[in-house]
């Protein structure tokens, strides 16, 4: 998937490791990702590493940590 910059303003999007950077690219989805490119994160990466990842994150948005707690419920 290309990234877009709006996306990840602080670096170049090119140089994001999908694996090393697991954390970072699913956080920056989560909390300001399109349609296609939330579509793109929940086929990508492994749902308990979502869930991992959104039970620890001290940047995601309230709400946006309360709807991924409610969409990974199930999964």
């Amino acid at each position: 998937m290309k990234f877009r910059q709006s996306l990840f303003w602080d670096t170049n999007p090119e140089n994001i490791d999908l694996n090393k950077n697991a954390q970072y690219v699913i956080e920056r989805i989560m909390d300001f990702g399109r349609d296609d490119e939330v579509r793109w994160l929940w086929n990508f990466y492994d749902k308990v590493l979502m869930k991992k990842v959104v039970a620890k994150s001290r940047s995601l948005r309230p709400e946006t940590k309360a709807l991924w707690t409610l969409l990974l419920q199930t999964t």
